[in-house]
Order: C-alpha cells, then sequence, then structure tokens
C-alpha cells in the first residue's frame, strides 16, 4: 500500500477543482436547454479523482454509472469530450477511443457491474495485466446485477474492484429504508470477498484503499467490495429537487465537510494551495468544457449514426432499418429542396 504524495494530492484536488467546476457549467448549459439531463459530481470529487490517480490508466479499467466522468480527467481528455457529445445527444457519445480505458456511461441502475465483472474474468483469461474498477451507487447495490456480479466476482477471483459510493440517498429513498444491514461493505462476507468501508470524503484515504484493493487483485487474490461513505450535496438529476426530501439541517453539516474543503484546507496549511490557485483551476477548467461544448455542437451527424456502434456490422434486421432510414432521408431532402425552387 502506498500513501499518495503532497503532490498527488495537489493533482486529484486539480482534478476535483475541475469537475465541481464544469459540473456547474454544466447545470447551466441544461437550464438553458443546450444539454440533456445532468447528475451533478458535487460531494462525489474525492471517491472519483483519487481513485482514478490510484490506478494506472495504461492497463486498468474504470466503468463509470453517470456521476464520474468529470472527474476521471486522468484517464484522458477524451472523457470529458466524449461525455459532451453524450450530453449533446450525439451517438458518438457512448463510444470512446480503444485507447481510453473508461467504459460508456450506464443509466440503468447496477447494469455496469456485470459488464465490468466480466471484462475483468476476461483480462485473466487472456492473462492481461490491470484490473477493472465498477462505481455504483448505494441504490445500485439494491439491485439484483450488483448481487450477482459480486457473487461471480469472488467466485472467478475476478481481478475488479466494485466501489460503492454511498451518499445515502438512491434518490429520494434514505439508506435505512434500503436495507437493514449495519453497512453496505458487511454484504461483502456473503460474497466471499473483503469489505472496507471508508470516508469518502477523504482523498487519502480512498488513494490508499483503491490501491490495497488493486494490489490485492494484481496478486490474484480477486475482488474488492469498496463502500465510500460520501454525502450527496445537491440534486440527484437536474430533473429532481432534493429541498422535498432532504433534511436542510442534515445538508448544511454535509456542506461543512465538502470534500474539497476538507483537502485545499489541508494542502493550504503545506503551502501548496490558494485561492488564487483555484481560480486559475476554475477558469481553465470552464475554458476547456466550454471548447468541448463547442466541439460536441458542431460535430457532424449522419442521418443514419444511431445505428453505429451497435454491433461490429449491421444484422439483417438492422440493414432494412437503416436502409429504410436513408431512404425516407433522402426522399425528404430532395423533396424540401423542390419547395425551395
Amino acid at each position: 500500500m502506498a500513501r499518495p504524495t503532497e503532490t498527488q494530492l495537489r493533482d486529484i484536488l486539480v482534478d476535483m477543482v475541475e469537475a465541481r467546476a464544469q459540473g456547474g457549467r454544466l447545470w447551466n448549459l441544461q437550464r438553458q436547454g443546450q444539454v440533456g439531463t445532468v447528475a451533478p459530481v458535487d460531494g462525489h470529487e474525492a471517491v472519483v479523482a483519487a481513485t482514478a490517480h490510484a490506478l494506472d490508466p495504461l492497463h486498468d479499467w474504470i466503468f463509470p454509472q453517470y456521476r464520474e466522468p468529470l472527474a476521471l480527467q486522468r484517464f484522458g481528455p477524451e472523457v470529458l469530450e466524449q461525455y459532451m457529445l453524450y450530453n449533446v445527444g450525439h451517438p458518438d457519445g457512448s463510444r470512446l477511443p480503444p485507447s481510453v480505458r473508461v467504459a460508456p456511461i450506464a443509466i440503468s441502475l447496477a447494469t455496469q457491474i456485470p459488464h465490468a465483472v466480466g471484462l475483468a474474468w476476461g483480462m485473466t483469461l487472456q492473462n492481461e495485466p490491470g484490473v477493472v474498477t465498477v462505481f455504483f451507487g448505494d441504490g445500485s447495490s439494491s439491485e439484483g446485477d450488483f448481487h450477482e456480479a459480486a457473487n461471480l466476482a469472488g467466485v472467478l477471483r475476478a481481478p475488479a474492484i466494485l466501489l460503492c459510493v454511498n451518499n445515502q440517498w438512491a434518490i429520494s429513498t434514505p439508506l435505512h429504508q434500503q436495507t437493514a444491514a449495519k453497512t453496505l461493505a458487511d454484504r461483502a462476507t456473503g460474497y466471499g470477498i473483503p469489505g472496507v468501508r471508508i470516508d469518502g470524503n477523504d482523498a487519502a484515504e480512498v488513494y490508499d484503499a483503491v490501491d490495497q484493493a488493486r494490489q490485492r487483485a494484481l496478486h490474484g487474490d480477486g475482488p474488492t467490495l469498496i463502500e465510500a461513505v460520501v454525502y450527496r450535496l445537491g440534486a440527484h438529476t437536474t430533473a429532481d429537487d432534493p429541498t422535498r426530501y432532504i433534511p436542510a439541517e442534515e445538508l448544511e453539516a454535509a456542506q461543512r465537510d465538502d470534500p474539497i474543503t476538507r483537502l485545499a484546507t489541508h494542502l493550504a496549511s503545506k503551502g501548496l494551495w490558494d485561492d488564487e490557485l483555484r481560480t486559475t483551476t476554475e477558469a481553465e477548467a470552464l475554458a476547456r468544457i466550454d471548447k468541448a461544448f463547442e466541439r460536441a455542437i458542431t460535430q457532424p451527424l449522419a442521418p443514419d449514426a444511431v445505428f453505429d456502434h451497435c454491433f461490429t456490422s449491421d444484422t439483417p434486421r438492422m440493414a432494412r432499418q437503416r436502409n429504410a432510414l436513408l431512404e425516407a432521408t433522402t426522399a425528404t431532402g430532395a423533396a424540401e429542396s423542390g419547395v425551395s425552387q
């Protein structure tokens, strides 16, 4: 186990601050009707960014749910670019370059967990180095896909890290209404794997736990279930109103333990962070997301792009549908051209 250096913690904080700033910009774009529904990362930045820094982008894989992309910048600028394509509804938004080891966003709860375990098993069969880390929430841990995947991972001793980000709420359902278990990490016992509960607001603790789980997996000792306890500092998504169910005093208490403030205070005491650096970091982050947004809305879109990336090649049924769409598009274009003349 290797503890992060102060320099590594500063790099993690930069990613956290950038994610928060870019998340705010996305929220505003959604309110303007320029992007689709957004799930804010606020309150989750430490667990996501520190995890990314504890992994190896050249050999390890990350399977996100839907909050994580903005804090996965260590895995490459392509993550932000493709995420913006996704947010404007472009089909290429769910297809990252093969060199970027980040899977597409998963909206249906827990469906990414069996996929992650399957990839980890495949890497073992092909003697590929690396581990697969999959993010999911406390709500997803109530889904059957989680239990089946965790059980399979334990049986196969798959090199996987099952990272449950417990933000206390499954949309509006509090954790105590989801399970009678004392902790979500306790569930690991039923699958014969280690379960670890950590403070998800502590970037150093997250880094340590992920690094230790990664070393276990690389040495053939199988998966680890990590429960990272955080608090969702805003809405579940832009379609949610958390003031209807989250007690105001509870949210205020959580905001006093904001993961960004906690790490910034620590690094400032070491002379490694200040307000000027934060302002510069935020400005650079906003410039990047604005550039990615402009690129996304001008990205060419073929009329039949919706059929791309579904299979290696079209099935017979898809081929018929693609041809029918192209014929209809051509006919419509010709009719409109005739009217304009």
